[in-house]
């Protein structure tokens, strides 16, 4: 039982892990596998919570523990990205720029974590920093395609965003197969990089965590049918 209660914080912790792997990666040169790692902790961040409410394990360490792990792979490791890849040749002042993303994002989660009206599941206010972060990661992946300028508009509207008071439509309600959206653009962007020819420098991880998300989801599938057939 008692190991039951930890296999959410097993989640975060590999988000978490994620983050750290995908600063290392895109210091030393290998942007598409930190992107990709970015993608991997954004899974696991949305199993996560679902896992401890199944289980029943919900826990306020595992709260605190989920938004130190959102603002290092969701917040941290994106800045780093998007510096290493094109703000480094501005110097000092692009370090500076690429700070905002997680300054932004950090003050993101400590408004979430202490605001009283977290019981609306139609909407977030502000961005959310994973999918901020998870928008950074994909538009770094297809950084051949996309001009710098997009990412720096892109990355400086998410920045702001945010901390902004938008409202922005939540899909945790949504039924299931409508998150197989989430999985398309994941498996579309795994394909594109082995497209061109990078596949045998990825971390093996992403062929643990791939199948291992499309059998959750699928498991999360058929227990919804079977319980609208129940109903």
């Amino acid at each position: 039982m008692r190991f039951t209660k930890m296999i959410p914080n097993m989640f975060t912790l590999g988000n978490l892990y994620c983050g750290f792997l995908s600063i290392g990666f895109a210091a030393n040169g290998q942007f598409n596998n930190a992107a990709i790692l970015i993608l991997i902790g954004m899974m696991l961040d949305s199993m996560d919570g679902r896992l401890a409410r199944m289980l029943k394990a919900d826990s306020q360490l595992g709260k605190e523990l989920d938004s130190l792990a959102d603002i290092v792979t969701f917040g941290v490791a994106p800045s780093f990205l998007v510096y290493y890849t094109y703000f480094y040749q501005f110097g000092l002042l692009g370090l500076m720029v690429a700070g905002l993303f997680p300054l932004f994002g950090a003050y993101r989660l400590a408004r979430f974590n202490i605001s009283t009206d977290k019981s609306s599941l139609n909407y977030f206010i502000g961005v959310p920093i994973t999918a901020a972060g998870g928008i950074m990661a994909i538009l770094t992946l297809f950084g051949d395609m996309i001009p710098n300028i997009v990412t720096t508009v892109v990355f400086t509207a998410l920045s702001f965003l945010m901390v902004s008071r938008i409202r922005i439509p939540s899909f945790k309600e949504v039924p299931l197969p409508k998150y197989g959206t989430i999985v398309t653009i994941f498996l579309g962007s795994l394909l594109f990089v082995i497209w061109k020819g990078t596949y045998s420098q990825f971390p093996y991880l992403i062929y643990i965590a791939t199948p291992l998300y499309v059998a959750y989801l699928a498991y999360r599938f058929v227990k919804g049918k079977n319980k609208n057939n129940i109903d």
